[in-house]
């Protein structure tokens, strides 16, 4: 586990819905495909995209832990390039009683799985230049209760009936690991998500497409019928998508 010094907490004053989607994030696609059934966000994202990443050319690689498609367009929109790799790893083999603590251990063991991996094909991670290894996790806090990827369309059903005309929050973590030098900076971000009432056809058109079943807890809020339903959201869009920009980039000064 990370030292409580390593951790970071991002707490935002509550403000209007409007100004939260006038200027969230930026989305672009990378040519990478979805896993089964997560075309449709693919699509999602694609068709609320306003502008391509940055050319910054950073004097170091990354690599992106994830299979996350929002994850990978929002470091793009950050002006990285980076390629991809994911962590084959027993999430439910790691339990903690705090999101925050169940999230950070998730991100940690993603590392260590993509590191070993590393380590095993080229003999020794090294490198002419810094290398960060960026990984992440996230669930949903309902109810003081910790949601992961529902199990199952009821499952789902009942997570976003839950969000109708009520609140939920998202903890989000991310890890950045310098593979030249072993330095590992990670820390968390919280967000809350207040609903207007969810209509049932809205959820029946949700679970349907199937989409829900690939997200923490169900919570989609960029899904085109979602977005008008969402009253409040007391912190960022791009942290509700899987990376918080501001926490990424702190993170990846500290760790070179």
């Amino acid at each position: 586990m990370l030292s409580s010094s390593a951790r970071l907490c991002c707490c935002r004053l509550a403000t209007p819905l409007g100004s939260q989607f006038l200027s969230p994030i930026s989305f672009s696609l990378s040519s990478h495909s979805f896993p089964p059934n997560q075309n449709k966000r693919k699509s999602i994202i694609s068709n609320m995209s306003t502008s391509t990443s940055n050319s910054n050319s950073p004097p170091f690689k990354i690599i992106l832990g994830s299979s996350s498609q929002a994850r990978r367009n929002i470091l793009k929109e950050m002006g990285y390039e980076f390629k991809i790799m994911t962590a084959d790893i027993d999430e439910k083999g790691i339990r903690m009683e705090k999101p925050e603590e169940l999230v950070m251990a998730l991100a940690e063991a993603k590392a260590e799985a993509i590191i070993s991996r590393l380590q095993t094909a080229e003999g020794k991670v090294e490198d002419s230049e810094p290398e960060l290894l960026i990984t992440a996790d996230q669930v949903v806090v309902y109810d003081g209760v910790i949601r992961e990827k529902p199990s199952s369309k009821e499952e789902a059903r009942e997570f976003i009936k839950g969000y109708s005309g009520g609140h939920a929050a998202t903890v989000g973590s991310v890890l950045v690991t310098n593979l030249k030098t072993g330095t590992r900076k990670g820390g968390w971000d919280k967000v809350e998500i207040y609903f207007h009432e969810i209509p049932d056809e809205v959820i029946d058109n949700l679970i349907e497409e199937g989409v829900v079943l690939y997200v923490a807890g169900g919570l989609i809020i960029e899904h085109p019928s979602v977005l008008p339903l969402v009253k409040q959201v007391v912190g960022t869009t791009d942290s509700v998508m899987g990376l918080p920009k501001a926490l990424t980039e702190k993170l990846i000064r500290e760790a070179l």
